[in-house]
């Protein structure tokens, strides 16, 4: 894949970070996503699940802002996210698993309603309420169960998490 494709794939990532749709990845779209996560599961912010999935976004913004808001604005831009963060996490899927682990985890423990993990059922409304289209949400949800057992793990989420936005474009 030529850089002006893996471009062109990764910057039509930037919306899934816009929630608000203003034009910037800032610390509101984290905030707006724990916010719907924690309304479609009817958990209380205050609680400690919703405690962690608020945590978890700051602790993704925070990280997102680290490695991406090259004019230190409290935002990231699309050139900046496309320049920054999609290049720099592709070079460091590792970092992308610190900054991402802790939001992810949250939404999990969320998204699990009987203790034994999220299912592709519970997947599919947390995709669905950050913005992916229903018919592409349950496709999704149903591929994250990579070993076939009809729960997805934190795991197998932060792997195909992670190369959705860039680790992978193919993805």
């Amino acid at each position: 894949m030529d850089s002006a494709e893996y471009e062109r794939k990764i910057a039509s990532r930037f919306a899934t970070f816009d929630q608000d749709g203003s034009g910037y990845i800032d610390r509101e779209d984290f905030s707006t996503a724990a916010r719907a996560v924690l309304a479609e599961f009817g958990v209380t912010a205050r609680s400690d699940k919703g405690q962690a999935v608020f945590a978890g976004a700051e602790a993704f913004w925070q990280g997102m802002a680290g490695i991406a808001d090259v004019d230190g604005d409290q935002r990231v831009s699309r050139e900046e996210f496309v320049t920054g963060a999609a290049k720099r996490l592709r070079d460091n899927p590792e970092r992308f698993a610190e900054i991402a682990r802790p939001f992810l985890a949250a939404v999990v423990a969320v998204a699990d309603e009987d203790g034994r993990g999220a299912t592709p059922a519970t997947a599919t409304r947390v995709l669905r309420v950050l913005g992916t289209a229903p018919d592409l949400a349950a496709l999704v949800a149903a591929a994250l169960d990579a070993d076939g057992d009809g729960r997805i793990g934190e795991e197998e989420i932060l792997t195909a998490f992670a190369a959705y936005c860039g680790v992978d474009p193919d993805a």
